[in-house]
């Protein structure tokens, strides 16, 4: 999974042919190394996103919305000082690195007009956007780099732009294919793929896995052990994806697995999954990355932003699943309290034999055919005593396991519920949707309330989907809301809907007096469970019913509900994509 040379190259070419004359509107920076610029020009608009993230550097078009930090960051006010209003005039890559300079025409604060280049390095956890002032010194960057951070190059304000180190590797699009093949005969003694990504400038490691897979038979064989019939079926095969790229028959293909999550992209359509992955091909290399990453990096950005409560979240799960381990030991030690009982009764049927002082006695055990047993005695106390010990700690033992079934089952509740909340924080997608459910917490006791006086409470619309038959399917995002849906929001004839034994959002389909047909049935039985923690399933339950059999336990935490009257749908969450888009 990585953004390469030549598809940095066909991106440049897309972005170009849209955006070479149009102005930046707005600029908006929503994380902390990813930026998202709106452009406009004549007849029409659209947003550039740009990521210096390691996990997913990129840029492309994006139709996402996300949500921005109500207080932009200095790099943000910094790129709107100097680029607000600029028009965009010439992306540049250089060879096959992966890298983008966009110069941006503008005027600086004397009115005469100047230059200003943004420089897109996309090279994993070295990516970096960096801004360029008409001197070509770097005014500033989303990563900052440091003498302590690299020896090698720093990026710091005030310096000089410098390229990154050029790599010693051969241009995929313009080398001679025996140069590389001599390269590979006398190089490092590696499989084919390797060696393919240690030589070859603008690949990323999928596509030397495949040219690999047509060579070797899917192999991977070691360069040394390939025949010179296997070299020149390498040059053969490098010379026919560099013809496929250089008439434009190329086009972006996404490998999907199983499940319908994505696992890479390219530019050739790829063999070496066999049968195990789907091929997508899109219209655009755009359409393809802002779709890939999408769902993965709006993940890892809710993460980020909602870190503190994942941990308290996690942390009080810890604690309350700790506190259960310890009661159910304890009920485990309770329930030999009859060992307690026969042992006063065996002490007194026998009082005569036994005399204060003693530590213990051997007696027969009529409960149990009479075999002897010892019991232990307390030689300060007298028998009578000591049978009066044993009936009261059995006494104890036997409240304990009464109360302790209580607090067990008091916790598994509580466990369940904080888990229920983890995984609605785990989907959540925007600030508004964290803040809810810290909200939630709030209310449960389990969070003080931070909001100030006169900050109103976040208030959030359930989930909405329209079936193909044209019913309104509805989604709570957080507990509160599932209960609000559910027994307030909805009528007795609508069909509610929950992953079976597993934590989810409760799911209604607004019937409005109508009869519901299968097929509804079964996409509102799709949303369940992608709104829920069998989402990575390749198959999951889902139960439904009408509202009027969904009952809310007296006392019970919020988003609990017990139901009867049911039918179960078994569903695929990756086919949400299909039916509803990237909603």
């Amino acid at each position: 999974m990585a953004l390469d040379g030549i598809t940095l190259s066909m991106l440049k070419n897309e972005i170009s042919e849209k955006l070479i004359g149009a102005r930046v509107d707005k600029i908006h920076q929503p994380s902390k190394e990813e930026l998202v610029i709106s452009f406009r020009w004549n007849g029409g608009n659209g947003k550039l996103l740009i990521s210096a993230s390691a996990s997913g550097p990129r840029i492309h078009f994006t139709e996402s919305s996300v949500d921005n930090p109500k207080n932009p960051p200095m790099f943000c006010m910094l790129m709107r000082k100097h680029l607000s209003g600029a028009k965009l005039v010439e992306i540049e890559q250089f060879g096959l690195e992966r890298m983008l300079h966009l110069s941006f025409s503008t005027y600086n604060e004397f009115g005469d007009p100047v230059i200003i280049k943004l420089a897109v390095e996309i090279m994993g956890r070295h990516s970096n956007i960096m801004l360029i002032g008409p001197d070509g010194k770097i005014i500033d960057a989303i990563k900052r780099v440091t003498a302590d951070m690299s020896s090698v190059r720093q990026v710091m304000p005030g310096m000089t732009y410098v390229f990154p180190p050029a790599q010693n590797k051969m241009n995929t699009l313009d080398s001679d294919f025996m140069v590389l093949s001599e390269r590979l005969k006398t190089g490092r003694d590696v499989p084919l793929s390797k060696a393919l990504m240690e030589n070859l400038d603008g690949v990323s490691p999928i596509v030397c896995r495949e040219i690999s897979d047509i060579v070797t038979g899917g192999f991977d064989t070691k360069t040394h052990d390939l025949s010179n019939e296997d070299f020149e079926k390498l040059v053969k095969t490098i010379e026919n994806i560099v013809n496929s790229i250089k008439n434009g028959s190329a086009a972006p293909f996404m490998v999907v697995e199983e499940n319908g999550h994505p696992l890479d992209f390219t530019f050739i359509k790829i063999n070496q999954y066999g049968n195990a992955m789907e091929i997508k091909k899109f219209e655009s290399f755009s359409e393809m990355l802002d779709k890939f990453y999408s769902e993965r990096s709006g993940a890892d950005r809710m993460k980020q932003r909602s870190n503190d409560l994942f941990k308290f979240v996690v942390n009080l799960a810890d604690r309350i699943s700790r506190k259960l381990d310890v009661q159910r030991q304890e009920l485990a030690r309770s329930t030999e309290r009859d060992i307690l009982r026969v042992k006063g009764e065996l002490i007194h049927a026998n009082l005569w034999m036994i005399e204060k002082g003693m530590t213990s006695v051997v007696l027969e055990n009529y409960y149990n055919n009479c075999k002897p047993v010892e019991v232990k005695l307390d030689p300060r106390l007298t028998p009578n005593q000591n049978a009066q010990h044993y009936f009261s700690e059995y006494r104890k033992a036997d409240t304990a396991e009464r109360m302790l079934k209580k607090f067990i089952e008091k916790g598994e509740a509580e466990l369940s519920y904080i888990e229920s909340v983890f995984d609605l924080l785990s989907r959540a997608r925007t600030d508004d949707e964290v803040v809810a459910i810290r909200e939630e917490l709030v209310s449960q006791g389990y969070l003080k309330n931070h909001r100030k006086n006169n900050q109103k409470p976040v208030k959030l619309a359930p989930k909405e989907y329209i079936s193909t038959d044209g019913f309104k399917i509805l989604c709570g995002r957080n507990n509160i809301q599932n209960d609000k849906l559910t027994f307030k929001d909805s009528r007795k004839h609508d069909i509610w809907l929950h992953t079976q034994k597993i934590h989810g959002s409760h799911t209604v389909i607004i019937t409005e007096g109508k009869e519901v047909p299968d097929t509804t049935i079964q996409q509102a039985a799709v949303v369940a469970a992608y709104n829920s923690k069998g989402r990575e399933s390749s198959l999951v339950p889902v139960d439904y019913t009408e509202i009027k059999n969904v009952k809310k336990p007296s006392g019970s935490a919020p988003g609990k509900a017990i139901y009867e009257h049911y039918k179960t749908a078994y569903v695929r969450p990756a086919q949400f994509d299909n039916i509803f888009g990237n909603k």
